[in-house]
């Protein structure tokens, strides 16, 4: 989809009105690229596939010919996996356990970062985490992910009580307490995570489309639509520029919180 998608336009001199983009605009369904038996696959799952063959190209390509000096790839890639690595890895979840939760940490982050650098890709310009379900179903695996972690080192009943009671408090308290603790460590950690990754990038796709397509109508319109017009456009080249912004953080975040997770998990009071 292109976010100067001319379904998104109706032409002011035939009067007809200025249709605004909205959730329609995420919907794939009706226009799989093509069918795989019953099964229709559309421009997100390709995407999905693609940015995962992206993120193994690009890191097997900068450590094929490792050397002690590095060229300019091997440095790129170990710049970015040390990014990674230090800052989310190590920082977070302790120099102890971290090493081994580093590569699912840096794949998580570069998986998600060029899925949502494809909103600014031309010919692709989509996020394909504007798609609740893609952003859930990431979440989920982090869910499975940490909780298996947690419950791997302290048991089932261990790690639920490490996650439910809170260390310090009366008991008294726990009536009030423990199904608090449950239900946000346990139920409403995936939830936030998606949805905050999912609400970003949709808002911020719907932003470009409601400047692009608007500026495109204000043009047809004419008068002091010539003038409005191009000032939309503008508006959204600046907002392209902070979405950039906007996505490497929304994968850093993602990522960090991850961490923070599975450093919970491992913890041995709450």
């Amino acid at each position: 989809m292109s976010i100067l998608s001319a379904s998104d336009v109706r032409a002011a001199g035939g009067g007809e009105e200025f249709v605004p983009p909205g959730p329609n605009s995420f919907d794939f369904s009706g226009v799989p690229l093509f069918h795989i038996g019953d099964l229709a696959v559309t421009k997100p799952m390709v995407q999905l596939l693609l940015a995962g063959v992206l993120v193994f190209a690009l890191f097997w390509a900068a450590a094929r010919r490792a050397s002690l000096v590095p060229g300019r790839l091997q440095f790129a890639g170990e710049s970015a996996y040390g990014m990674v690595r230090n800052s989310i890895g190590r920082d977070i979840i302790g120099s102890h356990d971290y090493q081994r939760f580093v590569p699912y940490l840096v794949t998580l982050f570069f998986f998600i970062l060029l899925n949502n650098f494809f909103a600014t890709v031309p010919l692709i310009q989509f996020p394909t985490f504007s798609r609740a379900s893609m952003a859930y179903a990431l979440a989920a695996l982090s869910w499975i992910v940490y909780n298996a972690v947690g419950i791997r080192k302290h048991g089932f009943l261990g790690y639920l009580k490490l996650q439910s009671v809170p260390s310090g408090v009366t008991p008294l308290m726990y009536p009030l307490l423990v199904p608090l603790e449950f239900f946000s460590n346990i139920l409403v950690r995936p939830v936030t995570l998606a949805l905050r990754l999912f609400a970003n990038m949709f808002a911020g796709h719907l932003l470009l489309i409601l400047f692009s397509t608007g500026g495109l109508f204000l043009l047809q319109y004419g008068g002091i639509g010539y003038v409005a017009g191009p000032l939309a456009w503008a508006l959204a080249i600046a907002i392209a520029f902070l979405e950039l912004l906007v996505q490497f953080l929304q994968a850093y975040v993602f990522t960090l919180l991850n961490a923070m997770y599975i450093s919970g998990a491992l913890a041995d009071e709450h």
